[in-house]
C-alpha cells in the first residue's frame, strides 16, 4: 500500500541529519537518504529508508529534499553533478549557516530551476521530532505552506519572514542567548555551590527566578521598539549598585569574577551615554553601537 504522506530526501547523515531521516521515518513518509559512508544509512534502511547511491538520484526520488550537512561549502560540492536533479524539487536547507550565505542558496537554487527555504534547528539531535522544539525558516512563503505538513515531523515549524537570512540570524541570536543564559546559570551554581548548595537545589529557584525575568523581557521589548526607557522599575544606577554585591560575592569566595564585571563595565557604559535613570532596556544603546562609532 503506498504512503499518501510526501517522500522527502534527506542529504547528510551526522547526528542531526541522521535524527532528521528517523523523525520522518516515524511519522510514516517515505524517506530517502544519501551520505558519503553508506553504512550510515543502515539503521535507517533497516527501518524502511531507501538509500540513494549518488546525491542525484536522492534529489531525483522526493519532492522535497532537505540537505543537513557541515557547512555550505559541504552543500555545494556533494550537488555539484547533481543540479540536473533540481528542477521541480523543493529544497528546505538545514544547513547552519550566515544570512549571506542564505541569500546566495535562493539564489543559486532558483538558477537550477528549485524552490528554496532556509531553516534553523533551535534544539540537539535527541529533541528532533518533537512538536516542543522550534524550526525556523525563512524566505518564500508559498514553499513553507506547500510544505509545512511535512516539516511539522521534525518540530514546531515557525515561519519568519520572506527574507531567506532571517532563519540563521534569528539562530544566531538565540544562541547567544543559550549561551548567556547558560554561562549565567553556571555562574550562580558556581557561587552557591561554593556554601555547599547542589546545582539540583538551587536549578529550580533558577528556572522560577527565569519565569519572572520572562515578564521583564516582554516589557523591556516595547521600551525598545519606541525608544524610550522609563525607569519606572529598576534604573541603571540601581544595577549598577545592585551588581557589585554579586562581583563581592564572587570575590570572596575565589571565584572567576570575569562575568559579572563585564556586565557591570556594560551597564557603565549606558550610564556615560546618559540613561543611568533609564530602565535596563537602555543598555541596548551600547550594545548596538557600530564598530565604525
Amino acid at each position: 500500500m503506498t504512503s499518501a504522506l510526501q517522500p522527502v530526501t534527506v542529504l547528510g547523515l551526522g547526528n542531526m541529519g541522521f535524527a532528521l531521516a528517523a523523525a520522518l521515518l516515524d511519522r510514516g513518509h517515505p524517506v530517502t537518504v544519501w551520505n558519503r559512508s553508506p553504512r550510515k544509512a543502515v539503521p535507517l534502511t533497516d527501518r524502511g529508508a531507501s538509500l540513494a547511491a549518488t546525491p542525484a538520484e536522492a534529489i531525483a526520488a522526493s519532492p522535497l529534499v532537505i540537505p543537513c550537512v557541515l557547512d555550505y561549502d559541504t552543500l555545494y560540492a556533494l550537488l555539484d553533478g547533481a543540479t540536473g536533479s533540481l528542477p521541480g524539487r523543493a529544497v528546505v536547507n538545514l544547513t547552519s549557516g550566515s544570512p549571506e550565505q542564505a541569500h546566495q542558496a535562493l539564489a543559486w537554487f532558483r538558477s537550477h530551476g528549485a524552490d528554496y527555504l532556509d531553516g534553523a534547528i533551535m534544539t540537539t539531535p535527541p529533541g528532533v521530532g518533537s512538536s516542543e522544539v522550534m524550526f525556523l525558516y525563512s524566505g518564500p512563503r508559498e514553499v513553507f505552506g506547500a510544505h509545512r505538513a511535512t516539516l511539522a515531523a521534525l518540530g514546531d515549524p515557525l515561519y519568519l519572514d520572506a527574507d531567506p537570512g532571517l532563519a540563521s540570524l534569528y539562530d544566531a541570536a538565540l544562541l547567544g542567548l543559550m549561551w548567556a543564559t547558560m554561562t549565567g546559570w553556571l555562574h550562580g551554581t558556581a557561587l552557591v555551590g561554593a556554601e555547599k548548595v547542589t546545582a539540583t537545589a538551587f536549578t529550580p529557584v533558577a528556572i522560577r527566578w527565569l519565569s519572572t525575568v520572562n515578564s521583564f523581557l516582554t516589557r523591556y521589548a516595547g521600551q525598545v521598539d519606541t525608544g524610550r526607557y522609563p525607569g519606572d522599575d529598576a534604573t541603571v544606577d540601581v544595577q549598577i549598585a545592585a551588581i557589585d554585591h554579586l562581583i563581592h560575592a564572587t570575590a570572596a569566595r575565589g571565584l572567576d569574577t570575569a562575568l559579572p564585571t563585564l556586565l557591570k563595565s556594560t551597564m557603565e557604559r549606558a550610564k556615560t551615554a546618559g540613561h543611568g535613570s533609564d530602565s535596563f532596556a537602555s543598555v541596548i544603546k551600547v550594545l548596538a553601537e557600530t564598530e565604525s562609532k
